[in-house]
């Protein structure tokens, strides 16, 4: 599958302040979710069903969990920045949170 191109940073600000964009904050020129779950297992549950999602979409996101905080990143790697995957794969993991 052809990745699509990086967005600039003006298109980035854009989409994260559109209606419909994902609660996520830019960080180092990624799209960045810290997740605070109930429990480890809560959190372990999460990134579960975010690798669900990620493999769905072909498209991974960086994940660090600590005990029951999860931290996400978004960036398409390959295209060198932020792509409309990154938001979509932030919408989808948003619509579990």
């Amino acid at each position: 599958m052809a990745r699509p191109a990086a967005l600039d940073s003006g298109a980035v600000a854009v989409a994260l302040a559109a209606p419909d964009a994902p609660a996520w904050d830019l960080v180092d020129e990624q799209l960045v979710k810290v997740v605070e779950c109930a429990s480890f297992p809560a959190a372990l549950d999460f990134v579960v069903a975010v690798g669900g999602l990620a493999e769905a979409a072909d498209h991974h996101p960086d994940i660090d969990i600590r005990w029951r905080t999860v931290r996400l990143a978004l960036v398409t790697h390959d295209a060198g920045g932020i792509t409309e995957l990154d938001f979509s794969l932030a919408r989808a993991i948003d619509a579990l949170a």
